[in-house]
């Protein structure tokens, strides 16, 4: 029997539009922007129990109440802005994540005063480079890895909250530093160029 020329697929969890844009755009490529990586890992962190769809919607709200994910701003917050965060329907109301924002901005700045960039202190956990893993299915990707478990292990003793090994492999996947696009998938060869 003749092999058909199917069109390739894009990962099948993209199903949603904000799904689809936030695939199609952002995960998997290599993040080294400072503000970013410091967004993605608040947001991975209020994703804890949640699926990263409800975080999307709610994404535009996370930038405004957060003042943009300024880490400087952030690590200021006092009990008040903790209070209105809290009363704020647009992003996740949980008092423990809400406190391990501004605790893990304070963590953030830290590491950044001792490695000048939070960016060369974390891709060291992937030497540098991005993972370039070749899954042909989503049920060959694991929910941690031995890069995330020593990712975790380091964050969790510089006073970071919320950055369990899976949540650090969601964090490693959504800034890029694994591609975990399934080989059939146009972004998989598009994220690998970059």
């Amino acid at each position: 029997m003749p092999r058909l020329n199917l069109p390739p697929k894009r990962c099948e969890w993209a199903t949603s539009s904000e799904m689809i844009a936030y695939h199609d755009h952002e995960w998997g490529a290599p993040v080294h922007d400072e503000r970013l990586l410091f967004e993605f890992l608040i947001l991975e962190g209020a994703q804890a129990g949640l699926s990263w769809e409800t975080i999307l919607k709610k994404r535009d709200n996370y930038r405004k109440a957060f003042d943009r994910f300024d880490a400087k701003k952030i690590a200021r917050y006092d009990q008040r802005k903790i209070d209105s965060l809290l009363a704020d329907p647009g992003i996740v109301r949980n008092k423990l994540k809400v406190n391990a924002a501004v605790t893990n901005a304070r963590a953030f700045l830290a590491v950044q005063k001792e490695f000048s960039r939070f960016d060369a202190y974390i891709w060291c956990f992937v030497q540098g480079k991005p993972i370039q893993n070749k899954r042909k299915s989503l049920q060959e990707i694991p929910a941690r890895t031995a890069e995330s478990e020593a990712m975790s292990k380091d964050l969790l003793k510089r006073g970071f909250k919320f950055v369990g090994p899976t949540i650090c492999y969601a964090f490693m996947q959504a800034a890029g530093l694994v591609n975990d696009h399934i080989v059939s998938c146009p972004r998989h060869r598009a994220v690998r160029a970059i």
